[in-house]
């Protein structure tokens, strides 16, 4: 749990004090989908290995 709180640390002081502030929802908004997509991937890498799947 120690681990998440410090990625969360980590995230929230890369955009403190960051001008315009477009660009930084921008940034946020983009973290956001690459780590939907990171899921994505892993589920599916899961999903095709217990199923049985051919890759």
């Amino acid at each position: 749990m120690g681990t998440l709180v410090n990625f969360k640390n980590v995230y929230l002081e890369a955009f403190e004090n960051c001008r315009p502030t477009f660009i930084v929802v921008l940034l946020k908004i983009y973290s956001l989908f690459s780590l939907i997509m990171i899921f994505m991937a892993v589920y599916a890498f899961i999903h095709r290995a217990f199923n049985g799947f051919e890759f």
